[in-house]
């Protein structure tokens, strides 16, 4: 595996492919995108650029694939940004041509499913961005959040040292998307809770890599992205997040148990675990279960940590999730976690 560095990156005036490397819901749900394209225009100075499946529902695994290759091999493209996630881009990645995207680096920008094509290029060496989808943080009804849109014009054009903020308010209650009235009003926030810290006695600093903990047990299953190198690992720091789907604090535990048990967990010195999103459509939780809920998969994850992990720094409630506000991490990019001083600084 060859160490990630950081690619160039855009500047405003720039043209920057936006893709759907998962699913291709822009074409299900336009106003959130097109508001996301607007933003990327007007607040971010950057001109979008559509590929043949961008909106397209239903794009096979190569199809998606022959986008990641046309984005990363145009000269003229300086980053490349997810429309949103998906469930099986896991099939695109036997079909990337990692020469090719090694030779044209760009910085990636994505969350959810495209922890695997974050993976990949971890394991390409390109730094990737965990974070801001077009359609979810930039489509952001009436206005992006303000900690979102600072921690992603950061990323996006600077280089060097930006310390995380706890969100003030935050939410995950989400709205319909077909529903002219969603756009028509901000989302409603409740107060944050700040981070919650355990073996905050010392400070880690390394490389971050991890993203959506259901995406990694696919990787984890089919042996994809994922190195038998375990020593590539070592002293980094892991962060994890949970979907929409809400999966429950057993499965939580028993992924991490998986990773445990391959020896990979304990490789690493710090985690940083997001704030859990405790909202779904299908489970719309009222404010104690969404409690409960939180608090059991806080409670899997230091089980897990108890046993495969004892002395590793971590990090709970950390705004880079399925919620709102989400601030952006490299991925392959250096994280230093300060347990004395109460402090994340991640270098862009």
């Amino acid at each position: 595996m060859t160490t990630p560095s950081y690619p160039p990156k855009p500047s405003p005036g720039d043209r920057v492919a936006v893709l759907s490397p998962a699913a291709g819901l822009p074409g299900l749900f336009p106003v959130p995108f097109e508001l996301g394209l607007e933003r990327l225009r007007e607040e971010f100075g950057l001109e979008p650029v559509e590929y043949p499946t961008t909106r397209t529902m239903g794009a096979t695994a190569r199809e998606r694939a022959d986008d990641i290759h046309a984005a990363f091999a145009d000269p003229g493209i300086k980053a490349v940004i997810a429309s949103i996630g998906g469930d099986d881009q896991i099939t695109v990645l036997p079909l990337l041509d990692r020469e090719l995207i090694r030779a044209g680096p760009k910085p990636f920008f994505g969350t959810s499913d495209n922890t695997n094509l974050l993976a990949f290029l971890y394991n390409t060496g390109i730094v990737g961005y965990h974070g801001a989808s077009v359609m979810v943080q930039l489509g952001r009804p009436v206005a992006m959040d303000p900690l979102t849109a600072d921690s992603l014009r950061a990323a996006l054009f600077t280089s060097g040292a930006y310390e995380l903020r706890p969100a003030e308010r935050w939410n995950d209650v989400d709205r319909d998307w077909a529903d002219p009235a969603t756009f028509a009003s901000l989302p409603e926030t409740r107060p944050g809770t700040g981070w919650i810290w355990r073996n905050a006695d010392r400070v880690v600093e390394g490389r971050g890599w991890g993203g959506n903990l259901e995406i990694l047990s696919w990787l984890l299953t089919a042996d994809r992205e994922i190195s038998h190198n375990l020593s590539v690992y070592d002293g980094g720091v892991l962060f994890l997040e949970t979907s929409e789907e809400l999966p429950s604090a057993t499965e939580v535990f028993r992924i991490l148990r998986g990773m445990g048990e391959r020896g990979l967990l304990r490789r690493f010195s710090a985690l940083l675990m997001a704030r859990a999103k405790t909202w779904s459509f299908e489970r719309p939780n009222g404010p104690d279960a969404a409690a409960r809920y939180a608090a059991e998969q806080r409670e899997a994850v230091l089980s897990a940590l108890e046993t495969y992990a004892p002395d590793a720094l971590a990090v709970f409630d950390v705004d880079f999730g399925h919620t709102d506000p989400q601030l952006v991490l490299p991925y392959g990019g250096a994280i230093r976690v300060d347990g004395p001083e109460r402090r994340i600084t991640v270098t862009y």
